[in-house]
């Protein structure tokens, strides 16, 4: 079995509700969707979504990268041999980690398709759903909380307010949010960079009452001291987003106590693979797991999804990129119910292309 032909191609796709965090505001997404063809008729899908922000991409070097690095380093190889394939190409796709994360996908689903099964069980099959966040962009404190009492009455039980601009206007954001849906819903906090220490403190003190479930990312990347201090003060879990691209950072999140609990996106580190070594560094180091994503077509998603169900040490999701992503090509890739995901369980990441 050899890899005779691998393509990609961009998608555009317009976000059906538009929202803002703390460093941009997002209308579109474009994902670069691959196909990796088989000798044997089996092709593999996988999916990058470069973000120059978060992963230093365009989807013009995404595209360049399969050209000039992928294919050659790919073609006649044995796609049952993902670590090989993904060991030679990691030296060459240093700075460009949603390349990896695509090929990554597209040879799991490959052997998922080979064994027909579907990933989540070929990884280890500890659970076949799991409860997903779903976000609420920076917003005025009236449209907020509207926007709140919507999601839960569509069956949503976690909602995930994004904040890091104004420390005074997310504490009331918050604040209302509780207050209008209530005791039962799962509420946390992502301030994507935006705080200091000192207005870290301030935010978790004066939103005690609101019993926040984690707080994400409150300080700048390159400060990791900050990052320290704060989560070794507050009294709610602090967890680690942009702070973890590879698994050295996780390494040096678990040795340096930066943070109670880590955000790991497919995207950001690489793919399943390096995704799977570095729970393993956080389940070894006591540290929670939450998957998360980018604004990621449903067939991102689902590789998300096959990984965060394959391990107990996951026990939080944030796979929402998906929803409102007008025109994906792999809707129905994975399927969303009472705010929990559920793969589709077809073989693989469950997509193929009509």
């Amino acid at each position: 079995m050899k890899i005779i032909q691998l393509e990609g191609w961009p998608v555009t796709m317009e976000l059906a509700e538009p929202y803002t965090i703390a460093y941009e505001r997002v209308e579109v997404a474009t994902n670069i969707f691959i196909r990796v063809e088989s000798s044997s008729g089996v092709t593999g899908y996988g999916c990058a979504a470069p973000d120059e922000h978060v992963t230093g991409e365009t989807p013009e070097s995404v595209l360049k990268a399969l050209d000039d690095v992928v294919t050659p380093a790919m073609k006649g190889s044995d796609p049952l041999r993902p670590i090989m394939l993904l060991e030679r190409l990691k030296p060459l796709l240093r700075s460009q980690p949603s390349v990896l994360a695509a090929v990554d996908m597209a040879l799991f689903d490959i052997l998922g398709k080979v064994c027909n099964l579907p990933l989540w069980r070929l990884l280890g099959g500890f659970r076949d759903r799991i409860r997903t966040s779903i976000t609420i962009g920076i917003l005025p404190e009236k449209e907020t909380v509207e926007r709140a009492r919507e999601l839960v009455a569509r069956g949503f039980k976690c909602l995930k307010l994004k904040g890091g601009i104004d420390v005074e206007s997310d504490i009331s954001r918050v604040l209302q949010v509780r207050e209008a849906v209530g005791r039962d819903i799962e509420l946390r906090f992502d301030a994507n960079q935006g705080f200091s220490v000192e207005e870290s403190l301030k935010f978790v003190e004066k939103t005690r009452k609101a019993r926040l479930e984690l707080f994400e990312q409150p300080t700048p990347k390159g400060q990791p001291e900050m990052l320290r201090q704060v989560s070794t003060t507050v009294a709610i879990p602090v967890m680690a987003d942009e702070s973890l691209t590879s698994l050295r950072d996780a390494f040096r999140i678990a040795r340096r106590g930066l943070a109670d609990m880590v955000n790991v996106k497919l995207m950001k580190v690489g793919g399943i693979s390096e995704a799977l070594q570095i729970n393993a560094v956080a389940r070894a180091a006591g540290l929670e797991v939450m998957v998360g994503c980018m604004d990621e077509a449903a067939l991102g998603i689902s590789a998300g999804l096959h990984f965060a169900l394959a391990r107990p040490n996951v026990v939080y999701a944030d796979l929402d990129g998906h929803i409102g992503l007008m025109g994906d090509p792999s809707d129905g890739v994975v399927i969303l119910q009472n705010g929990s995901l559920f793969p589709n369980n077809n073989p693989g990441l469950g997509f193929n292309m009509a």
